[in-house]
């Protein structure tokens, strides 16, 4: 889908931007907040920067939206922003959307079908769940002040909230994707050459 440089930045900026609405469309609701953590629609939103944009611009748009966030402006959740963010026990999701960028570009960059945008689709939900969740239990246990009972078995338990909806938005990610790469395919070189010649 990204055919030069510059175009790879103007979508990586775009899909940094989605972040962010992503991460608070459902601030409003708060029976959508499960032990201190939003349920979002940010991890459907890193599964298409790494499939659209590939292992390059997939990650970098997902490290623009970091960095906004933690440079004070409230893009993070519940329209939080801060250096202080890199404390919270949500802040291993922020950081398993880089991973889940890059592992699906290159995934998807290897085979554009529709078989492999749900695998790894499926597998960038799972690599979000491992870090998030990780995350969450030691910032619980170690900084942060944890809900009254709450153990790994716990953290796990929390987590079962989100999961239809995540699973659900992987299989939407890849039909989306597999529509839009149909729609818009990158050029090649051979595509370039041809360009030329025409």
């Amino acid at each position: 889908m990204v055919k030069s440089r510059l175009h790879g930045m103007i979508l990586a900026s775009l899909f940094a931007a989605l972040m962010g609405i992503g991460a608070n469309i459902t601030s409003i609701l708060p029976f959508f907040i499960i032990a201190g953590v939003p349920i979002t629609f940010q991890p459907v939103v890193s599964l298409l920067a790494g499939a659209l944009l590939g292992k390059k611009y997939g990650p970098l748009s997902m490290i623009i939206y970091l960095f906004i966030g933690l440079a004070g402006i409230p893009v993070f959740a519940r329209f939080s922003g801060g250096i202080s963010a890199i404390l919270s026990p949500t802040f291993g999701f922020l950081l398993a959307f880089i991973l889940v960028a890059w592992v699906t570009g290159v995934m998807v960059e290897k085979s554009k079908s529709f078989r492999m945008l749900l695998i790894s689709s499926f597998v960038g939900t799972v690599i979000i769940y491992l870090i998030g969740t990780n995350w969450m239990y030691i910032a619980y246990k170690f900084w942060f002040a944890a809900p009254t009972g709450f153990d790994y078995q716990m953290a796990w338990t929390f987590m079962l909230v989100p999961l239809p909806k995540d699973l659900a938005l992987s299989v939407l990610s890849a039909m989306i994707s597999y529509k839009v790469l149909r729609a818009f395919p990158a050029h090649t070189q051979t595509n370039l050459k041809h360009e030329v010649i025409g």
